[in-house]
Formats: structure tokens, C-alpha cells, sequence
């Protein structure tokens, strides 16, 4: 059974490229290392500039740094997408009720062939 991925993986590329956690507030523009060790530990999120600059700094794109909060989105996603995708079922097909439900799918994965619906 995979495990779950932590919220973050900050300590472990921060520790692989021997930065201590005032380095890594500095870089990021903090005062002191208290809000690294925070994220570090899964006390507060950081905002959308600071996880860019944490993709910056430690080289690892952003959803492999938060893979368990990416899941987590992921996840909300795709069940609102299947929500909205039953909401439309039984909608007249209108062209933009159509446009709607290929853009759904394609978030879902679904490849659709735009005159008979869903691939098989």
C-alpha cells in the first residue's frame, strides 16, 4: 500500500543542498528561520511567491516541494470535475454545454471524439 506524501518536502532539499534554515529565510526574504521551520513542519502554507522562490532556490518544481498539498488539490479537483460533469448530464446539448463537458473531460483525462462523446 503507497503511503501518503508529506504536505512538503522543504527539509529534506534544503538539507540536501546544506542550507540551514535561516539561509533559506534569507533567500526567501524572511526575518529568521522560524517561518522555514514552520513550513517545514506543516504549520503554515506559504503563499504563491514564496513557493515559487522555494522552487527557485531548491530546484525542484513545485508540485514534486508539496506533493501532498498537490495531491490533495488534485484530488478536490477531479471531484468537482466529476460533480459539474453530472450536473450537465441530461442538459440540452447546446454548443457551449459541449464546450463545457470536453473541457471537463480533458481535465479528467477523458480523450473525446468531438462528434460521438467519450472514446471507448
Amino acid at each position: 500500500m503507497p503511503s501518503q506524501p508529506l504536505p512538503n518536502y522543504l527539509r529534506s532539499h534544503r538539507k540536501r543542498l546544506g542550507l540551514s534554515q535561516d539561509d533559506l529565510a534569507y533567500l526567501l526574504g524572511c526575518k529568521s528561520g522560524t517561518k522555514v521551520s514552520r513550513y517545514e513542519r506543516f504549520r503554515r502554507q506559504p503563499n504563491l511567491a514564496t513557493v515559487f522562490a522555494c522552487e527557485i532556490i531548491l530546484r525542484v518544481p513545485a508540485r514534486q516541494l508539496f506533493a501532498g498539498v498537490h495531491l490533495s488539490a488534485h484530488r478536490d479537483v477531479l471531484r468537482r470535475v466529476e460533480y459539474l460533469l453530472g450536473q450537465l448530464t441530461g442538459r440540452a446539448e447546446t454548443p457551449r454545454v459541449r464546450q463545457r463537458i470536453v473541457a471537463l473531460n480533458a481535465i479528467l483525462g477523458v480523450v473525446t471524439d468531438r462528434d460521438n462523446g467519450p472514446a471507448q
